[in-house]
């Protein structure tokens, strides 16, 4: 009997920051309210860096504006069914604009807010994932890749 291949779920997230703080989502979970930077699952025909641009204007109301690659990571954790899943998360960092207004935030977030570093790192147990931290630590540390680092065959965005 052969064993099932091994399908890590990509996800794509944005890391905004602005004046110290960072751009964070209060959403709800299986688990309860948690924070996570604004990300979501990558949707068939869009590329990662779109993906990030769609799911940050979704939960944040903010067009979100990558202006560099912050890195690509893998970690387990349970899915919304509590089963087991592996995630490969695609991170962009840049900027936001204001939010738009009329525009609701996506199902299950609550809310929008701005924490520092130090409020990230005390609210660490409501982080939905072990990466929210990792990747605003590497924002921290000045890691950025460029934007061409991640490249979307045509094949995969359905143009041929």
């Amino acid at each position: 009997m052969s064993k099932p291949r091994w399908r890590p779920r990509v996800t794509v997230a944005a890391v905004i920051e602005q004046d110290g703080r960072y751009l964070l989502v209060e959403e709800n979970t299986a688990d309860g309210l948690r924070l996570n930077t604004p990300a979501g699952h990558l949707e068939p025909g869009e590329s990662p860096q779109d993906g990030a641009v769609r799911e940050a204007l979704e939960e944040t109301a903010r067009v979100f504006t990558p202006s560099a690659l912050l890195g690509v990571y893998l970690a387990a954790s349970p899915d919304a069914q509590g089963q087991p899943t592996t995630w490969l998360r695609i991170t962009y960092c840049g900027t936001a604009g204001e939010p738009q207004p009329g525009r609701a935030l996506d199902a299950g977030i609550v809310r929008t807010l701005w924490l520092t570093p130090e409020g990230l790192r005390a609210s660490q147990a409501r982080h939905r994932s072990p990466l929210v931290l990792r990747c605003v630590e590497d924002h921290l540390r000045g890691q950025r890749f460029g934007l061409d680092a991640v490249q979307a065959h045509a094949s995969a965005l359905g143009l041929k």
